[in-house]
């Protein structure tokens, strides 16, 4: 059985390739603000757990989620993805402070 769909154009397929290769550079970009994203709230997670502060701060975290919902709205994106995005990333920023709790408090039972 023959495939009755036309080949794509030359055209068609460099512009294919140009907005592939910017998604490739804007998720490298991603990645490389998250790495510096996480190395400021390990250091906060230090701060916490050196002045035994809770892991968690539930006030800020809704205040960073309606700041970023209403950044989301005026960049044109799905608030509702923006808030699953940033409580993925909260999730994530509480468990290492968790851990970094915990391995101070080991470290000074010793």
């Amino acid at each position: 059985m023959e495939n009755s769909q036309p080949s794509p154009e030359a055209s068609v397929l460099d512009e294919l390739q140009r907005l592939r290769a910017s998604i490739d550079n804007l998720d490298a970009a991603l990645v490389h603000l998250l790495a510096e994203r996480f190395k400021c709230t390990q250091e906060v997670g230090r701060l916490k757990a050196e002045h035994r502060l809770p892991p968690a701060d539930p006030e800020r975290e809704a205040r960073q989620i309606r700041r970023l919902r209403s950044l989301a709205e005026e960049s044109k994106l799905d608030p509702v993805f923006a808030e699953r995005f940033l409580n993925f990333i909260i999730a994530e920023v509480v468990r290492h402070h968790e851990l970094i709790a915990s391995s101070m408090s080991e470290t000074a039972d010793r």
